[in-house]
């Protein structure tokens, strides 16, 4: 335990054991220690309702200095051994209470349950009042980061065959088992300890922390006395020699350790109201701005389809600025001779090439395979007509007659002009 910072209640006070040694300013905030607390010099914690206390406690639990922990009354907390069979133990955490609901007085409704698996088939039980457990939450809320409530006799040194008793005040604190251990009334610790050795068997040794050795050990019944190791000690020294904690937790089901979020939004409510507010006002803004802008878009694609549709009143309009550019693109013509101006002038051409030869009407047609010229042309005879449309093929287009006819001294044609295929 020498990693780790211990809590505990001392005659109802909340006192502090820092790892590793005695804290500076160990004296109670009333003054020195009587002799009947039993704490030696140099082991005195520091009491928590001391505010300055309580700030050194709150400032190292913020920087997680240490594994702190609560060590729970062994008064108020029954350890026991219960065997298991494998069904029993899918379903433990609801069966435990009424498993052991014939080793209880008080009704099962009224106390908490906290399991650890010791074996395959036996697990450590600690059993203690709800009314205790909240009362211990209620004294220890200032304090958060506390996730871990051990019962106080498991503090305590064990080594198989042997028993760890520790004298403090009025009261003993024994642990003879990996899970086993109680806080007795110092008056009547000779006869739990008589008691425990016709149940468990004598130990070995009993390791005996007190204040004096004589009437320490006339504690113990009298064919145990000569087992006795006594060392000049308190609760604080036999903790420093034990190796590592219990792997129980108190902590467990409606009392398993929660993030504290509740005290955070007390904290940050003011910090998240404004920022809720500032993220609506925001949001509000650029719904605001996107409508306007979507309204906006509307009407410039209406002014780009009105302007498309009075130069090509016909046709779908599906990109009206690309459309209108293929158009133009070809209306202009291009670098390998195409288009509107490259049709009208190799037409007009073969018209002048023919005197008495005219242009009536001329249409053009775009699209995505080219352009397209219909003209209606008129000439002297049918022979005029055939020498433009030989003249047009000759100069790389393909000119065909859709009809003709003769009127009076005149010949009309209808030709379709166009890139040959």
């Amino acid at each position: 335990m020498q990693s780790n910072s211990v809590i505990r209640l001392v005659q109802g006070r909340l006192a502090w054991y820092a790892p590793g040694g005695a804290p500076s300013g160990g004296a109670p905030s009333g003054g020195a220690l009587s002799s009947g607390d039993a704490i030696l010099d140099g082991d005195a914690p520091l009491w928590l309702d001391d505010e300055d206390a309580r700030e050194k406690l709150r400032a190292a639990l913020a920087l997680q200095r240490f594994r702190p922990c609560f060590a729970a009354p062994g008064a108020d907390v029954r350890l026991l051994r219960v065997p298991v069979s494998a069904a029993e133990k899918k379903h433990i955490g609801k069966s435990l209470p009424f498993m052991l609901e014939e080793q209880v007085v008080e009704d099962i409704e009224q106390l908490h349950f906290a399991s650890v698996q010791l074996d395959k088939l036996e697990l450590g039980v600690a059993v203690c009042a709800r009314d205790k457990m909240l009362a211990w939450q209620a004294l220890l809320e200032d304090f958060p980061g506390i996730r871990q409530w051990l019962p106080e006799p498991l503090l305590l040194p064990w080594r198989e065959a042997e028993w760890c008793v520790v004298l403090e005040g009025g009261d003993a604190i024994v642990r003879f088992d990996q899970f086993g251990g109680f806080s007795v009334e110092r008056e009547l610790l000779p006869v739990m300890l008589a008691g425990l050795a016709t149940e468990q068997g004598e130990p070995e040794a009993i390791v005996f922390y007190g204040r004096d050795q004589a009437t320490d050990t006339a504690l113990l019944p009298e064919a145990l006395r000569d087992r006795i190791q006594w060392r000049r000690g308190s609760l604080r020294s036999a903790m420093l020699l034990s190796e590592s904690p219990p792997a129980i937790n108190l902590l467990q089901g409606e009392f398993t350790a929660r993030l504290p979020i509740l005290r955070w939004w007390r904290e940050w409510r003011t910090v998240a109201a404004v920022f809720a507010l500032a993220f609506g006002l925001q949001l509000v803004a650029g719904l605001l701005d996107y409508l306007k802008l979507e309204r906006e878009n509307l009407a410039l694609r209406a002014a780009v389809e009105s302007s498309y549709r009075e130069a090509y009143p016909r046709g779908a309009v599906v990109d009206a600025e690309t459309q209108l550019q293929r158009q133009l693109a070809a209306m202009r013509g291009s670098g390998q001779s195409s288009g509107f101006v490259h049709l009208v002038e190799q037409v007009g051409a073969a018209v002048a090439a023919n005197p008495g030869t005219s242009i009536a009407t001329l249409n053009y047609n775009f699209s995505d395979r080219g352009g397209e010229m219909r003209m209606n042309i008129e000439a002297a005879d049918f022979d005029a007509v055939e020498r433009v449309r030989a003249t047009i093929n000759k100069s790389g287009l393909q000119a065909i007659m859709e009809n003709s006819s003769a009127r009076g001294d005149r010949v009309r044609a209808r030709l379709r002009v166009g890139e040959e295929s």
